[in-house]
């Protein structure tokens, strides 16, 4: 039993990394087209950039209800990043390390 938990934990880790780097592209696409780096119009671009905004926008969200932009920086992909990263190294170990105990993977004597 085990072996599948660790499988488990391996794809959600992996997945919550995926969602930062998604993020980090959002943040840097925003950039890119704010500094007139990347057109729009281009159907490709546009393609990708949509991508990204719809893939975090539901992410980020709830955090901009609360959040305004400071001084018109956007911070709360900062936010986001810090919670998910946060959750990958401290509650994802402690969760799946308490399913392996209650499921009887620990040491036994």
């Amino acid at each position: 039993m085990p072996a599948v938990i660790n499988f488990v934990y391996i794809i959600v880790d992996l997945l919550l990394s995926a969602i930062v780097w998604i993020v980090v592209a959002n943040a840097i696409a925003s950039w890119l087209i704010a500094f007139d780096i990347i057109n729009l119009r281009n159907r490709a671009a546009y393609n990708v950039v949509q991508f990204l905004d719809r893939a975090t926008r539901p992410l980020l969200a709830p955090f901009r209800r609360f959040i305004p932009p400071l001084g018109g920086m956007d911070i709360t992909p900062m936010i986001l990043i810090v919670i998910i990263v946060a959750a990958q190294r401290a509650l994802l170990p402690a969760f799946f390390g308490w399913l392996i105990a209650m499921t009887g993977g620990g040491v036994s004597a």
